[in-house]
């Protein structure tokens, strides 16, 4: 048996954005620009310290001064971060929960009416109808269509 097939009628499909494909020879050489520039970072911090000593001291002592203010930096951020927190979660607590709540009980008071409505008016009405429906098609019965009685 053949299979059915099946025919797009909005068109051509978009066609896909292919992978960026490198070369493994630019890998290569990404690599050993990489490990060349590492070596050459190595030999000069090597020979700076052979050489001149007190540069290297304050290349050191720069850094020290530089890490100290990023670590501090970086305590205020996670205080900052912290008290953000803190705040979320008494938003979370004191605000939306109680609007969930009222959410909540206002379901609740619907789904009650509609209890109500259903039992009181819905039923009641339906049952009405049923009953004129069932007396027409009794009065249509015994004295045939009255739209064909009436005189032209």
């Amino acid at each position: 048996m053949d299979s059915p097939t099946y025919t797009s009628t909005s068109g051509p499909a978009p066609e896909q954005k292919k992978l960026i494909s490198v070369k493994p020879v630019y890998i290569a050489l990404a690599v050993i620009l990489a490990l060349v520039l590492l070596g050459g970072a190595v030999w000069g911090i090597v020979w700076l310290a052979s050489t001149k000593a007190a540069t290297i001291e304050a290349v050191r002592d720069v850094l020290l001064i530089a890490l100290a203010l990023e670590s501090c930096l970086f305590g205020i951020v996670l205080l900052f971060m912290l008290l953000m927190i803190i705040r979320l979660v008494n938003m979370l607590e004191f605000e939306i929960k109680p609007i969930l709540e009222k959410t909540n009980e206002t379901v609740g008071t619907i789904r009650g009416t509609t209890t109500f409505v259903s039992k009181n008016v819905i039923k009641p009405v339906t049952d009405a109808r049923v009953h004129v429906a069932g007396v027409r098609q009794a009065i249509k019965a015994l004295f045939g269509n009255p739209r064909n009685n009436l005189p032209r």
